[in-house]
């Protein structure tokens, strides 16, 4: 073999050296949404007022702005964007689409620019001939890669290759194409098995990565955004917070996520693994995660530069970063409407606002859930009396009508990371659909289950897990409120009495399973007076989304269910409302917290709370985003 030369090796360097310095870079810049709940614009439809908070109007001010920095721009959404508001729920049920018409959200999103959108969890809600009507009109693609029909086969389109058209270093204008896929979380099978049992299997969100991505590159996608209709945490096989795991899937380039209703980049999520706040980054991968209702626009910078060897693109740097529409601490909007959304979606909005202003019954005093998180609560009291009215009357002739009937419901509007206005706040008076709406603001329908009192017991620790554990003593203020734990978990049991010891540790963990075996803040559980027997059943009246295993509760799997109604809860709110006529909502007061000897209970709500607060309650200054600190001492 002849040797190499040093002058050759030299040369052979040098023209590398020189390839790469003149080596062809771009830049292409992701938008996205997520989580917008059919929030076109920035209108709270429960207390009928307009608002500066959120709303696709006013990100649409953010987008024009963004798209004015950089040439290439591509604007993508990550799902639930059809269901969330009585918006959503008049085009979906009150005014349903004809043959052929486009959504009203779809078409005022296209006129946008929007070049796919990925269904999230809330798009089944409707079920699946609603989905399948919206998809084969809608002006862009409606995408999904982990939801398969019974054989096997992608339900949904899985993915779309956009060829975006960029003016690269040398001036010249270059062709990248992009892959867009999605993904939802498998949950579905149980938040909406009455729309999907026996029609559809989901698959793990990272195991259909895994198999569509090459897809997506044998096709020649050069880079690949994952449209993740999830949180960000550590999620093993069927998790719904699998944003991070997708991270780590060979090919993916960017990833928008979702489902949670967060923020990211944000201190939230500083101590997950692989996470760079500054760069907006997880695993050297750029992800967001804007907010919900249109409260934040999610911005990716990839800086590209052409492979010559494998004749593709590569990305060289990020960039993950959010705009904001508001400004909590000063309460002030940092945008103006685009009055485009406002003209495209105008004739459904207006719709919707005859709907919700239609009388039901009379309100004989306010209903509100500022306090919801520390004591029996009017607006949660509606609720489970109106589901333990019906399922009273659908089991009158069945072999559970002998059984006693609970009702299970939890305070959906209590604050936290949705900021101060979100609450329940109905004065008294006329009581119109959308103070149904205010009380209840998914579209779930009513289960019902049966349950043992042992189970009944476990139930009530899941959900008193929304608590810290209290000291008896400590000097200084305790933090009542576990914030990372969704209130919309925090079910109150009603039919029977209990209160929840708050100085021991919760029984259960995040992930819904036994943290601390030894551990029962559930004490003097009782039913009509008598202590409740682990062998006693109850039939509990509930939703769909907890009878079916929503939210990691013990002992509810779907298999118990005895009650599978066709009906909304809101509709069994308003059935039981009209029957009325005048509707009184005192709460009866059948929980509450066991006085915790020397302490001093950190709350946080609304100011607007004030003159509901208890008597234990004392407000002690003002706290971020315009929320009223409080000191609660329960001796």
């Amino acid at each position: 073999m002849r040797p190499i030369s040093l002058r050759l090796l030299s040369m052979t360097a040098l023209l590398s050296l020189l390839a790469a310095a003149q080596a062809q870079t771009a830049q292409l810049r992701i938008l996205g949404t997520t989580d917008l709940h059919m929030a076109a614009l920035g209108y709270d439809y429960y207390q009928d007022k307009v608002t500066g908070e959120y709303g696709l109007e006013n990100v649409a001010t953010l987008m024009r702005e963004a798209r004015a920095e950089v040439p290439g721009v591509l604007l993508v959404d990550n799902g639930d964007t059809l269901q969330g508001n009585p918006l959503g729920d008049y085009v979906a049920r009150i005014k349903p689409l004809v043959p052929g018409e486009v959504h009203p959200m779809l078409a005022t999103m296209g006129g946008l620019g929007y070049s796919a959108m990925a269904l999230g969890n809330h798009e089944f809600n409707y079920g699946l001939d609603f989905l399948d009507q919206v998809r084969s009109t809608s002006p862009f693609p409606l995408l999904n890669a982990n939801v398969r029909s019974l054989d096997g086969q992608a339900r949904f389109q899985p993915y779309v290759i956009r060829p975006m058209w960029l003016r690269d270093s040398e001036g010249k204008v270059r062709v990248v194409r992009v892959g867009i896929t999605a993904f939802t979380p498998p949950q579905i099978l149980q938040w909406d098995k009455a729309h999907l049992e026996g029609k559809v299997e989901v698959m793990d969100m990272v195991e259909a990565a895994r198999q569509v991505v090459p897809q997506m590159q044998a096709e020649g996608a050069d880079l690949i955004v994952a449209l993740a209709h999830t949180g960000i945490g550590g999620a093993g096989a069927g998790g719904e917070a699998a944003a991070a795991a997708l991270t780590q899937v060979p090919g993916i380039d960017a990833v928008i996520s979702g489902h949670s209703h967060a923020e990211f980049p944000s201190q939230a999520y500083a101590d997950i693994p692989g996470v760079n706040l500054e760069r907006g980054t997880i695993n050297g991968i750029p992800v967001v995660m804007p907010g919900s209702w249109g409260s934040h626009l999610g911005v990716v910078d990839l800086n590209l530069t052409y492979d010559a060897a494998a004749q593709d693109w590569r990305v060289s740097s990020a960039q993950g970063s959010l705009r904001r529409v508001w400004d909590k601490a000063g309460k002030v909007a940092l945008v103006q409407p685009d009055p485009q959304v406002a003209a495209s979606i105008s004739p459904a909005h207006q719709g919707a606002l005859t709907y919700v202003r239609s009388k039901v019954a009379d309100l004989s005093a306010p209903v509100s859930s500022y306090w919801a998180l520390v004591q029996d609560d009017p607006s949660v009291q509606l609720v489970n009396n109106a589901q333990i009215a019906y399922v009273k009357a659908a089991l009158a002739d069945t072999e559970y009508a002998d059984l006693p009937v609970l009702g299970a419901a939890a305070p959906f509007k209590a604050g936290g990371r949705m900021g101060v206005s979100y609450y329940t706040d109905i004065p008294a008076g006329e009581l119109a659909i959308r103070s149904v709406a205010d009380l209840y603001v998914y579209p779930n329908t009513v289960q019902a289950v049966v349950v043992s009192g042992n189970e009944l017991r476990e139930w009530l620790e899941r959900s008193a897990g929304q608590f810290n554990q209290i000291t008896p003593g400590k000097s200084g203020p305790q933090a009542l409120v576990d914030t990372s734990f969704p209130t919309f978990n925090f079910d109150v049991i009603d039919g029977v009495t209990y209160r929840i010891d708050v100085s021991q540790p919760s029984r259960y963990g995040p992930d819904g399973k036994v943290a601390n075996p030894d551990a029962h803040r559930i004490v003097d559980l009782a039913y009509q007076g008598q202590p409740v027997r682990p062998d006693q059943r109850f039939v509990v009246a509930t939703n769909n989304y907890r009878a079916g295993g929503g939210g990691g509760f013990p002992g509810l799997t779907g298999e118990n269910v005895i009650l599978r109604s066709p009906d909304e809860t809101r509709q069994a709110l308003i059935s039981y409302f009209e029957a009325q006529g005048t509707v009184n909502p005192t709460a009866d007061g059948n929980w509450s917290l066991v006085p915790v000897p020397g302490a001093r209970l950190q709350v946080f709500t609304s100011p607007a709370g004030a003159p509901t607060a208890p008597a234990q309650a004392k407000r002690v200054g003002d706290a971020e985003g315009g929320f009223a600190e409080y000191v609660l001492t329960l001796e």
